[in-house]
């Protein structure tokens, strides 16, 4: 397909037209002319929107898409769907899977039954066997097989020998670790995050120290092995502080946020609406204050959806036994934008595109004539609805279903095909 893109804004902080308006040519999947002006011809699709941003193709570096063992949940085909709906390009998906992603023949399976799709897939193997923290997985055979990474998705590793082997382990094979930070000593059973607001609620609170105490821990194993290690998705003020020092200090530390937890805080639960039950918890007005700060001053590197969804059967109950998650693939740049009022076009690009391609060691993508169109287009000055019909998931556990959101993704190019919203 030939498609002719009129008077975007490219928002590529790598690439020489950064922040310039011009047209973009597209033919057989590649740029092949990037201009002020391109004279449009009557058999190309053309493009065009008013407040245009066009950069390159975002890459969500956690996502669950319950496949294979939970297919009621949700699918790859669902879940790919969803992601070029959301504006990405690119997805690492998770182990939390059933069974996990533990072995060589289930990183095959998600990169087979990805393969010839828009979206981009990166499997992330376990770093445990099966997940169950005592033993570590079969890293190079997964490495081998293309998985990028290793994380027991939302299982925190309580050994803190098995971090220590599993650093050394992966510095070895020029890998590194993903991992959740949460003291189950600590958390243990809480529903929230601990505060004024669970104690009025009645519910069990997951204090801020599970997970600053966890990142503490997992920091001084790394100082001691070397090696890499991503926190995914930190939450509160503490966390911000740690990773700063741990970044000042040297270590090769990232880390990234929830975009729902750059957007909501504690006080959404006092409707005890199961759909804000995730993990880590909605925080503190301070703690959001907090990681948005972070944000916008390069501390935290990348944002993720978090996606993670869940039926009706684990969601429609008690809260304390509904379980955590959102969907959150399509909703995840708009509330980004929305929570972080001071959010520039370029820390967009950064957060969602090349960031995480750096961390991963992928090749950076970037737009000028003769690559690729790995590209995602999008406004600031409009707003987006998510609703019922729109939802690409299986699952349907979003707070977000009627709300408006500031943002609006146009559409995905990726792989030579094209998806519009």
């Amino acid at each position: 397909m030939n498609i002719l893109i009129k008077q975007a804004t490219i928002v590529d902080t790598t690439s020489s037209f950064n922040g310039k308006i011009m047209d973009i040519l597209i033919e057989k999947g590649n740029i092949t002319q990037l201009k002020k002006n391109i004279a449009s011809e009557k058999n190309y699709k053309t493009i065009e929107a008013d407040g245009l941003c066009v950069s390159v193709g975002w890459l969500d570096m956690q996502v669950n898409f319950c496949d294979p063992g939970n297919e009621h949940k949700d699918t790859l085909e669902n879940g790919l769907k969803a992601a070029a709906k959301g504006g990405f390009t690119g997805v690492c998906v998770m182990s939390g899977t059933n069974p996990p992603l533990h072995n060589k023949a289930q990183i095959e399976y998600v990169k087979n039954r990805a393969k010839d799709s828009l979206v981009d897939v990166f499997p992330i193997g376990t770093i445990s066997y099966n997940q169950e923290g005592k033993d570590l997985s079969e890293m190079y055979d997964m490495q081998m097989a293309g998985a990028l990474a290793f994380s027991d998705y939302k299982k925190p590793i309580k050994d803190a020998g098995l971090i220590l082997r599993a650093l050394q382990y992966s510095a070895n094979i020029n890998s590194f670790i993903i991992t959740h930070c949460d003291d189950k000593t600590i958390s243990h059973d809480g529903q929230m995050n601990e505060g004024i607001t669970s104690t009025k609620l009645g519910l069990k609170g997951i204090p801020a120290l599970a997970e600053e105490l966890m990142i503490q821990r997992n920091l001084q194993i790394l100082e001691y092995t070397g090696g890499k290690i991503h926190f995914p998705t930190i939450s509160t003020k503490g966390s911000v502080e740690l990773i700063k020092k741990a970044k000042a200090n040297g270590l090769s530390v990232t880390a990234g946020v929830a975009a729902h937890n750059l957007l909501l805080d504690e006080t959404e639960l006092e409707r005890f609406d199961t759909n804000y039950k995730v993990n880590p918890p909605l925080r503190s007005k301070e703690d959001v204050t907090a990681v948005r700060k972070a944000l916008e001053n390069g501390i935290i590197d990348v944002v993720v959806s978090d996606h993670n969804p869940q039926d009706i059967e684990s969601k429609d109950l008690e809260f304390d036994l509904a379980n955590n998650g959102i969907i959150a693939l399509q909703t995840a740049f708009n509330c980004m934008v929305t929570g972080v009022a001071k959010l520039t076009r370029d820390k967009i690009a950064e957060s969602l595109a090349e960031n995480p391609r750096h961390i991963l060691g992928l090749a950076n993508e970037t737009i000028k004539e003769n690559v690729k169109a790995n590209l995602t287009l999008f406004t600031l000055n409009d707003k987006t609805t998510f609703t019922e019909k729109d939802n690409a998931s299986k699952s349907s556990n979003s707070p977000f279903i009627g709300k408006t959101l500031n943002g609006k993704v146009l559409g995905v190019i990726n792989n030579g095909k094209l998806v519009l919203n």
